[in-house]
């Protein structure tokens, strides 16, 4: 559960950083300032590491992402899904311990949350045909 609200976390501070354009830096330091809970209830380290590489090889990723649109653009994605997307494909890159279907599935379960019922067919999609492709 502790992973669960985490990933949360994380999906909610990228998508601040894309409206905002804040930095990694000032958006994980107002985080930790500003959340009301204990720090301990979250795991703040999956927080930092998935942020920093979605960050740092974002462009790398989008270039993931828009080979595995069909019939879309990049531009086209709203900003949720998109940061949503980004995400799992973080996690499935650059996060050792966890694991392509559990990032695939993690992902469908925020765009149920925040996101439409046409959008979890497209994430799934996207997810799936950027999976093939990355492997």
């Amino acid at each position: 559960m502790k992973r669960k609200r985490s990933r949360e976390i994380a999906m909610e501070l990228l998508f601040s950083m894309e409206i905002s354009k804040n930095s990694y830096e000032q958006t994980i330091e107002s985080f930790i300032e500003n959340y009301e809970m204990d720090l301990k209830t979250i795991d703040l380290e999956y927080i930092k590491e998935v942020m920093k590489s979605v960050t740092d090889y974002k462009e790398e990723i989008d270039e993931i992402i828009k080979n595995s649109l069909i019939n879309w653009t990049i531009e086209r994605v709203s900003k949720v899904n998109l940061i949503i997307v980004r995400l799992a494909i973080a996690e499935m890159l650059y996060i050792d311990d966890v694991p392509e279907v559990v990032a695939i599935n993690e992902a469908i379960e925020l765009t149920k949350k925040y996101s439409d019922d046409k959008s979890v067919s497209f994430v799934n999609g996207a997810l799936d045909k950027a999976f093939k492709n990355i492997k």
